[in-house]
């Protein structure tokens, strides 16, 4: 256990021993038999995804995002697909994407061992527990656990995905760092395809123009040599899951986000002003915009409000891998995509500017987004 690790630990130690519990995360609670949620865990009524006579604020409503079919993105209908994903990220920001080339095996496997992860003791998973937003390779529990007022029914494992930081990765179960680090491999590259395709799609590339502007080149190899985090989410069943959620409203820092999770629902995303649920495709990843391509692109892709949902039944597992530009860049909208009629909307921004903003906010009012608008 690293200092940092240990340091935590022993501040838990000394918590009262409520606090404490909650600390170890709903993991941990759900094993011990709980028969109802907590009221650290309780949202206020009109934040809670079914209203107080049973009847749901969010309409009863799944929607079937835009299917962006990765093969012919690659073919002759490439010109056609573009336009379907150009309308994708502006008034949805989100679409799925299939027939990705990431084989079954992959994605079943890494699936597989996350949830292995989350059966291990309590004991070992503490090994890798930290509230130090900053480290490399963090197991935690709801949001941001030292700042929610009200913790959401999530744990995690955040792992930065670095050729130097996967010695540190879990070393169990045993297969834990080989899987999880093949598939980091695999969304990378997957990743940069359909950031290409996105760039392409904003008219800022043409792939049958080798020689781009120096401002594509940049971006482009940036994004190569970016950020890459992974992080798994296990959401366990919750005996009231009307009155709390897996994950709050919240948009995600990055460029793009690249989801992959079982067949149990829970992904909401906010469309047309409602709450609709999102029909898992099998094998499929569901990609959305983040807030990095949103001041990228001026505003004309949308970093989407969205949220987790959880059931009484089902243990749900996703792994999100999430990507950008390096640690150290910053991001700034498209000279090319500025102009009288669309004058630049966002300030510049950076990591730190981010890391600092989330560690002096409750997570239910969690906008950084919006921190980073001009008006």
């Amino acid at each position: 256990m690293s200092p940092a690790m240990a340091a935590t630990a022993e501040t838990m130690k000394k918590d009262d021993p409520l606090q404490s519990q909650f600390q170890k995360g709903v993991k941990h609670l759900w094993e011990s038999g709980i028969k109802s949620v907590p009221m650290k865990y309780v949202l206020p009524v009109l934040e809670r995804p079914v209203a107080m006579n049973g009847e749901s604020y969010a309409t009863k409503l799944n929607l079937k995002l835009p299917v962006i079919d990765f093969a012919e993105l690659q073919g002759s209908n490439r010109p056609q697909v573009l336009k379907s994903l150009a309308n994708a990220c502006e008034n949805y920001g989100f679409f799925q994407l299939v027939n990705h080339g990431i084989s079954n095996d992959a994605i079943s496997n890494v699936l597989d061992v996350a949830g292995r992860f989350f059966e291990l003791p309590f004991e070992e998973r503490e090994k890798y527990m930290s509230v130090d937003m900053r480290s490399p390779v963090r197991y935690g529990t709801s949001f941001n656990q030292t700042k929610d007022g009200v913790y959401c029914w999530r744990d995690f494992l955040k792992l930065v995905c670095n050729p130097d930081i996967v010695p540190h990765w879990p070393s169990s179960p045993v297969d834990f760092r080989n899987m999880a680090a093949i598939y980091a491999k695999e969304t990378k590259f997957l990743f940069l395809m359909v950031a290409e395709a996105i760039l392409e799609s904003l008219g800022l590339t043409n792939t049958e123009n080798k020689t781009k502007e120096e401002e594509e080149d940049d971006i482009l190899k940036e994004l190569q040599d970016g950020s890459q985090l992974m992080v798994v989410n296990c959401y366990p069943p919750c005996p009231e899951p009307d009155l709390t959620l897996g994950m709050p409203p919240h948009s995600d820092y990055g460029f793009l986000t690249l989801l992959l999770q079982d067949e149990v629902e829970g992904l909401q995303i906010q469309f047309q002003e409602k709450w609709v649920t999102i029909e898992p495709i099998p094998n499929s990843f569901v990609i959305n915009v983040g807030d990095h391509l949103e001041i990228f692109s001026n505003g004309r892709y949308k970093s989407v409000i969205h949220r987790v949902l959880v059931n009484s039944m089902k243990s749900r597992i996703s792994v999100a891998s999430l990507h950008s530009l390096p640690f150290s860049s910053m991001v700034r909208p498209s000279t090319k995509l500025i102009s009288d009629a669309n004058p630049r909307r966002y300030m510049d921004t950076d990591f730190p500017a981010f890391i600092k903003y989330i560690e002096s906010s409750d997570s239910t009012k969690k906008k950084f987004l919006e921190s980073r608008r001009l008006y």
